[in-house]
């Protein structure tokens, strides 16, 4: 019997789970989910057996098969709206009600993982499909919010069960709280009461769970920053409702803690575990403030309200320099990453534009800390940023959290105004000398892990934003920025030409290059990208092409050089829009293509090693990834003439292309789907050459044009849009590129006979091999008849000149489809292939695209 109930209800749940109006939801995204329930289930619907059936089944049945009653419940609760008439839905939500009810009387179901999960995402979904005003109006509300309220707040307190079901829960309340504005009924909806109850819970429940993890040695829920940062989010909007009584809550929690803490610190006897557990509880405590007052961003605020977030605030700011002044002897890195939290809920909430200078939240942090508007919160600000730089150069995380926290700051208004200043006091210069010294991050000892300098990317993004503010074409300025630069690469180029220490000058370069392609990133103007450009070239740039020659076994060494070029290579904001009469275009295109083919040649060096499934990345297609990607950039940003390089005997077009063949013919077509940098950097760069070169293209050898050929073919039904796309754009331009070739050579004049040779190449190429086309046809139609096509329009672009060059296949084809179908839709699919080619003429292809 439990078998047979077993297969039943997995049926009745994948009936509801059908997707019924072939939408492909994403399935992660279940708390947002609708069921589009046929209209003709509705009377099953609407008979009250139905539920009480299912609720029935789940006090029932064991734990294995309740679970499946309550997944089926779930599904219920999510019948769309428009099924219902109003009284029938309040009437099916009532039913729903009193099940739930039924449920948290009795418990004991609840134990079981399975079923306290499922019954999790029910309470979600009937929140996710009803309205607060809804819900109010149901028999029993006042007793069901309650009984629900408590079990929330068990749930919570037993940290450790279940912990994914908890993102359910707070759905649930997060959204009941953010209606409250809308509700327009009388009936009280309690949330007023219940809400503050469920945010303690939560807060106590954390610092209560660390002194539990550290001592067993458990995992620490605030490792998984993801899960976090989703709850907290969940959590301040819940917090906003009678913000006063969880105000009050946390203040009292964080100043006796802050007291405990403070007490350890100065304590002779110092006990370090003790120490960690309080830090682990002020970790959660820092990131309850910068949730709660990131929050009024999300719910209707008072001045009160600012009032209290100062409150808050000035606790914080007060720990930030208890916690500073016991550096450098001692630091924790949970701290410091809630405290960087903090500041950036902060920054988004109440510094800007966007904000009344004269808010209530500074007339507390005025009387207590002195900081009276947002000017001053800046330079608190960039005096943690600088510190945090200075003595925590060995944290990675705090160091990478703390640049990006800088670098989101030098984006937005009024940093542009505020932190030149406070960070440079105006000597630009000075203060670039000075951090080689002070901010063990950009230094280049032994002690530190290659992987340690990527940090510098985003530190000189941000400074050099900052640079950019005053700029303007004072070429002095910026060449008094870059001299620390300037300074390490004449040292570099001295110990190249020297009997050197290898492993300082590597060291010495990848940070160089990082901290370049940082500077290059925030250099979106023609006059600075020109600045930049007449910096590094000749004399700079030849030193990184030796780089390449010399470590091309090394990706540590050779990836952030190449990763400089391709970014170099970038038009964006048409920045390398040089003058008419400046070679600069050119000149940089030589640099990348001399760059790419040392690559492309020490890369065949490495191919002819075998190398093991987990060093193929690494080691060889992430360069290759990198050097299509660079490029690409060049051969779209329209800042070369490349019919200059044939005029003139230049080979460096000609050989970057031979190098992107030879790279190309080193990976496995598997290789090239598998890895998504490697294809999002191939399938783009193919569509340029289709586009603009396809010369190149008909002069491929037929071995590799069967190469590219086939990498198009698996490429079109891949799911990555951005490759299926890329496919459809190349095959277009190839087969634009035959038909047009083809109606030039059935023309009789003497002009168009002389028809070049390249397109007389690839026709004799496909007329040698018309399967290649006829296969890519035969999958482009079965995408559009039986996948689920994301991108119609691109799949559309090159089926008319398949079907113009292949004429006879696409007859079969279409017959062999038609056959395949049962006896009742032959007919309505042979209409539709009418209809595609009605009013087409056979030898138009431009001007019948479109239709």
């Amino acid at each position: 019997q439990q078998s047979l109930a077993m297969q039943l209800l997995k049926l009745v749940l994948n009936c509801l789970n059908f997707d019924f109006i072939g939408n492909s939801a994403d399935e992660s995204a279940d708390d947002l989910c609708t069921v589009q329930i046929p209209t003709n289930w509705r009377t099953i619907f609407l008979e009250p057996e139905t539920l009480d059936l299912f609720f029935d089944l789940y006090h029932s049945l064991p734990p294995m098969l309740s679970q499946l009653a309550l997944s089926c419940l779930v599904q219920f609760a999510s019948a769309r709206r428009s099924l219902f008439s109003n009284p029938e839905r309040a009437k099916y939500l009532g039913s729903l009600i009193k099940g739930v009810k039924q449920i948290l009387e009795n418990p004991q179901g609840l134990s079981d993982p399975g079923n306290y999960h499922e019954f999790c995402r029910f309470l979600a979904r009937l929140k996710t499909n009803y309205q607060l005003g809804e819900l109010v109006m149901v028999k029993g509300y006042p007793e069901v919010i309650q009984l629900i309220a408590n079990f929330t707040i068990t749930s919570l307190q037993h940290w450790e069960f279940a912990p994914n079901s908890v993102h359910y829960l707070l759905t649930l309340w997060q959204r009941m709280v953010a209606s409250v504005p809308f509700v327009k009924t009388a009936e009280p909806h309690l949330l007023d009461t219940y809400a503050p109850e469920i945010t303690k819970a939560y807060i106590t429940s954390r610092l209560e769970c660390v002194p539990v993890v550290i001592r067993d040695g458990l995992e620490d829920p605030l490792d998984d920053t993801a899960t976090v940062f989703q709850q907290l989010e969940q959590l301040c909007t819940v917090s906003r409702c009678e913000y006063e009584k969880t105000c009050t809550v946390l203040v009292q929690l964080f100043d006796q803690n802050a007291q405990n803490y403070q007490k350890l610190l100065h304590s002779s006897s110092r006990n370090p575990l003790e120490i960690t557990v309080q830090e682990g509880r002020m970790a959660w405590l820092v990131y309850f403030v910068g949730t709660f007052v990131g929050g009024r961003l999300t719910y209707t605020s008072t001045d009160e309200h600012d009032a209290m977030d100062g409150e808050l605030s000035c606790r914080v700011f007060q720990l930030i320099s208890l916690m500073d002044a016991q550096l450098p002897e001692s630091s924790n890195e949970k701290v410091e990453l809630a405290i960087l939290w903090f500041l950036d809920q902060f920054r988004k909430t109440y510094v800007g534009d966007q904000l009344q200078h004269t808010s209530k939240v500074y007339a507390r942090m005025s009387e207590v800390l002195g900081i009276a508007d947002d000017n001053h919160v800046l330079e608190t600000f960039m005096t943690k940023i600088v510190t945090n730089l200075k003595y925590r150069g060995r944290c990675e995380p705090v160091i990478s959290r703390t640049l990006q926290f800088l670098n989101d700051l030098s984006v937005g208004y009024p940093f542009s105004c505020v932190l030149p200043n406070t960070l440079f006091e105006n000597n630009m210069v000075k203060i670039n000398m000075r951090l080689f010294k002070h901010f063990p991050f950009l230094g280049i000892s032994n002690n530190y892990s290659l992987s340690d300098l990527r940090c510098r990317t985003v530190f000189y993004t941000a400074l050099t934003r900052l640079l950019m503010v005053d700029l303007g074409e004072d070429e002095d300025e910026f060449e008094n920025f870059m001299l620390p630069l300037t300074v390490s690469f004449e040292s570099v180029t001295q110990i190249f030409n020297s009997s050197f220490e290898q492993e300082e000058a590597k060291r010495m370069l990848i940070g160089l290059a990082r901290d370049l392609r940082g500077i290059a990133f925030a250099l979106n103007t023609k006059t600075s990208y020109t600045m930049l450009f007449d910096w590094i070239y000749p004399a700079y740039i030849s030193v990184l092409q030796r780089a390449v020659e010399l470590w091309y076994r090394e990706p540590a060494c050779t990836t952030p050089i190449l990763k400089l070029m391709a970014e170099f290579m970038q038009n964006r904001s048409q920045r390398l829009n040089f003058d008419v009469s400046s070679p600069n275009g050119i000149l940089l295109f030589r640099e990348a293509s001399k760059m790419i083919c040392t690559y492309g040649r020490c890369n065949q060096i490495l191919s002819l090693g075998t190398l093991s499934k987990d060093q193929v990345y690494p080691l060889k297609l992430k360069g290759i990834s990198i050097c299509y990607s660079a490029l690409k950039s060049a051969l779209c940003g329209n800042y070369v003439s490349f019919g200059v390089f044939k005029l003139y005997g230049d080979n460096h077009f000609d050989n970057v292309l031979q190098a992107f063949v030879k790279m190309l013919l080193s990976v496995s077509h598997s290789d090239l789907l598998q890895y998504r940098k490697l294809s999002q950097s191939y399938y783009p760069l193919l569509e340029c050459l289709t586009q603009d070169h396809m010369g190149f293209i008909t002069s491929l050898e037929p071995r590799v044009l069967i190469y590219i050929l086939t990498s198009i073919s698996e490429g079109l039904t891949a799911v990555d849009t951005i490759v299926s796309s890329s496919c459809c754009a190349s095959l277009d331009y190839i087969v634009t590129y035959l038909f047009k070739h083809l109606a030039k050579e059935g023309k009789k004049t003497l002009r168009c006979r002389e028809i070049s040779h390249d397109g007389q190449r690839l026709l004799h190429f496909m007329q040698q091999n018309p399967e290649v086309l006829q296969q890519m046809m035969s999958i482009l139609m079965n995408t559009i008849l039986f996948e689920d096509c994301r991108n119609q329009w691109s799949v559309s672009r090159p089926l008319l000149g398949l079907i113009l060059l292949n004429e006879k296949y696409f007859s079969e084809l279409r017959a062999t489809l038609i056959t395949s179908q049962p006896d009742n839709k032959r007919e309505v699919l042979d209409q539709c292939f009418r209809n595609l080619m009605e009013g087409v003429e056979q030898n138009l292809l431009v001007k019948n695209r479109d239709r």
